[in-house]
C-alpha cells in the first residue's frame, strides 16, 4: 500500500503567510519502530516517532501542519495501523485517522516524563495519561447486507471442485484399524482428521478426529490407571465408534436410536452448501466424495473441505475488489463477531475460557469437550497470551508413546505443549507461529486473511504491547457473520 522505506522529510514550500499549527501525534500501543505518515507528508515520507521518556510503549512525534483536514496512519514494525480511539474514516488507503485543525494554534501539551506531575510509568498510560476520542465507526445495516449478498452470490455460483488442489494426497483409515495405529498415523502424517473406510460395505462411514482421541484418553484414564498400549491396541476404530454411539446416542420421540450418517459433499455442490454443512453439523471438515455410478458404489475420496479453504477462495476472489465488500474495512471490535472478555458489570457476557500453563492436561481436555471449543488460550497471571492448546495438539502424545505412561491429571498443559515443540516433528506439524494474533482495531479483512492460512482455525485478539487476551475469533464465527 505504501513504501516501507523511510524518506527524509521535505521542508514545506509555498506556505508564506500561512500559520502552521504544532500538532502532537501519539501511538500508545507499543512497538519497536514506529513511523507516522499521512496527507501532510504526501503519503510518501515516513516520520520517525520517539518513545516517551519513562513510557516505552508510547511513541510521539510533533509536526507543524496547515489548518484544515488531515489524514494519517502509523507504520508499526512493518505493518500499517490506525488508532481506533481517534476519529477514523475509510479512504484511498483503507481505514485512516482524521484530524481537523482550526487556524488558531493550540499549545502543544508538555511531553510526559516520570517527573511530570500526574504521569504514570505503566502500561495504562494509553488509557489515562493520554485521553482519546472513541472511534466513530458505525455499522451500516445496508453495508452488511450488500457484503453478505455478494459473498453469498459468489459461494452459490462456485463449487467444491474449486477447492481441489492441483496435486496432493488424502489419507483414509480402515475402520478396523487399531486405535493405537490410527493415533500414530495421524501424528506421523501431520493431520488432525481422516475419513474412515469400511472395506466390507465398500463405502466411507465416518471420520476419525482429534476429538475422538481426547474422548478415548479420557475414557481409559477414568479407570484410575496409567494408559497402556495394550488398552489402545484392543480398541479398533469400529469398536470405539460403536461404543461412543451407545454413550451419547440421540433418541427420537419413539425412543429409538438416531443413526448418524457420514456428512459429506460432492465436487459439484456449491461452496455455500459445503460451508453450511460444516456449520450446521459442527464439524471441522467435510469429505468431498465422488462416485460415477448412480448407486454411489466405488466412491472416490477427492478432498477434505474446510472453512479455511472456502475462506481462501473468498479472499482470492475479492482481493482486488475489496471495496465491493464494505464490511471488510470495519475494525473487528465494531462487528458482532467472536467471543470477547465480558466487560465489568455485563451480566450477559459470555465468558472466554482461558487456562494457566500449570493447569492439568485433564482439565484442558475436559474444557475443550464441555465448552465445545476447539482451542483454549493459555495465559499468564496478567491474562497475557503465552500459547494456545487445541484439540489437534492431542496427537503430540503419540510422540515416543507418551500416552502409555502419562497421567492426564498429573501432566500440565505446558508439559503437553512441549511434547509437540520438537523442531524435528514430522511434516513440521507443530512448527511455525502457533498463535495467530490481531488487534481489536484490525479490519475484518486482515483477520480473514489470517484465518485463510492452512491449519489456522482461530485468531486471538490481544491488547497491543501487553498481549492481554481480549477475545477470540474462529472460522465458524466469521462464516456465521458473513452468511447471516
Amino acid at each position: 500500500m505504501f513504501s516501507s522505506g523511510m524518506d527524509p522529510p521535505q521542508e514545506p514550500s509555498g506556505l508564506a503567510g500561512i500559520t502552521l499549527v504544532p500538532t502532537r501525534f501519539v501511538w500508545p500501543y507499543g512497538g519497536k519502530r514506529v513511523f507516522l505518515t499521512g496527507s501532510f507528508t504526501r503519503w510518501s515520507e515516513h516520520l520517525p516517532m520517539s518513545p516517551v521518556e519513562g513510557c516505552p510503549t508510547v511513541f510521539q512525534a510533533i509536526c507543524s501542519l496547515t489548518p484544515g483536514l488531515h489524514e494519517y496512519k502509523f507504520y508499526v514494525d512493518g505493518e500499517w495501523r490506525h488508532d481506533e480511539r481517534q476519529p477514523c474514516a475509510t479512504g484511498s488507503y483503507g481505514i485512516v485517522n482524521t484530524l481537523f485543525l482550526t487556524r488558531a494554534p493550540d499549545p502543544v501539551p508538555a511531553i510526559l516524563s516520570p517527573g511530570t506531575p500526574g504521569s504514570r510509568m505503566n502500561m495504562d498510560v494509553d488509557n489515562e495519561a493520554f485521553q482519546h476520542v472513541e472511534a466513530t465507526h458505525r455499522i451500516s445495516e445496508t453495508d452488511i447486507q450488500i457484503s453478505r449478498h455478494r459473498i453469498s452470490l459468489f459461494l452459490s455460483t462456485h463449487t467444491a471442485y474449486d477447492l481441489l488442489p492441483e496435486s496432493g494426497k488424502v489419507i483414509a483409515l480402515d475402520v478396523n484399524l487399531p486405535v493405537k495405529q490410527a493415533f500414530h498415523i495421524l501424528y506421523e502424517q501431520g493431520i488432525p482428521v481422516a475419513p474412515l473406510w469400511d472395506f466390507y460395505r465398500g463405502q466411507f462411514v465416518g471420520v476419525l478426529s482429534a476429538l475422538d482421541f481426547i474422548l478415548i484418553l479420557r475414557e481409559l484414564g477414568s479407570h484410575g490407571s496409567n494408559l497402556t498400549e495394550e488398552e489402545l491396541e484392543t480398541h479398533t476404530i469400529s469398536a470405539w465408534k460403536e461404543g461412543k454411539q451407545l454413550l451419547d446416542r440421540q433418541m427420537d420421540g419413539h425412543a429409538r436410536p438416531c443413526e448418524r450418517h457420514l456428512i459429506h459433499a460432492g465436487p459439484y455442490d456449491s461452496l455455500k452448501d459445503v460451508a453450511l454443512k460444516i456449520l450446521q453439523n459442527e464439524v471441522a471438515t467435510v469429505p468431498i466424495i465422488h462416485s460415477s455410478s448412480q448407486d454411489g458404489s466405488f466412491p472416490q475420496l477427492l478432498h477434505l473441505a474446510s472453512l479455511s479453504g472456502i475462506l481462501k477462495c473468498i479472499c482470492r476472489h475479492f482481493k482486488y475488489s475489496s471495496s465491493s465488500l464494505p464490511v471488510l474495512q470495519l475494525p473487528v471490535c465494531t462487528i458482532p463477531l467472536g467471543t470477547w472478555v465480558p466487560k465489568i458489570g455485563d451480566p450477559n457476557g459470555r465468558p472466554l475460557e482461558m487456562l494457566r500453563p500449570n493447569a492439568s492436561l485433564s482439565s484442558a481436555l475436559s474444557l475443550l469437550v464441555k465448552a465445545r471449543v476447539s482451542s483454549i488460550p493459555i495465559v499468564d497471571d496478567n491474562d497475557s497470551l503465552l500459547d494456545t492448546y487445541s484439540r489437534s495438539d492431542i496427537t503430540a502424545l503419540a510422540k515416543d508413546r507418551a500416552y502409555a505412561y502419562i497421567r492426564l491429571e498429573e501432566m500440565s498443559v505446558h508439559q503437553a505443549l512441549q511434547l509437540g515443540q520438537d523442531a524435528n516433528s514430522p511434516y513440521g506439524i507443530f512448527n511455525g507461529q502457533r498463535c495467530q494474533m490481531c488487534l481489536r482495531s484490525d479490519p475484518l479483512q486482515k483477520v480473514m486473511e489470517r484465518l485463510a492460512n492452512p491449519g489456522v482455525r482461530r485468531v486471538v485478539i490481544v491488547e497491543a504491547g501487553s498481549k492481554r487476551v481480549e477475545g477470540i475469533i474462529s472460522l465458524s464465527d466469521v462464516f456465521r457473520f458473513l452468511l447471516g
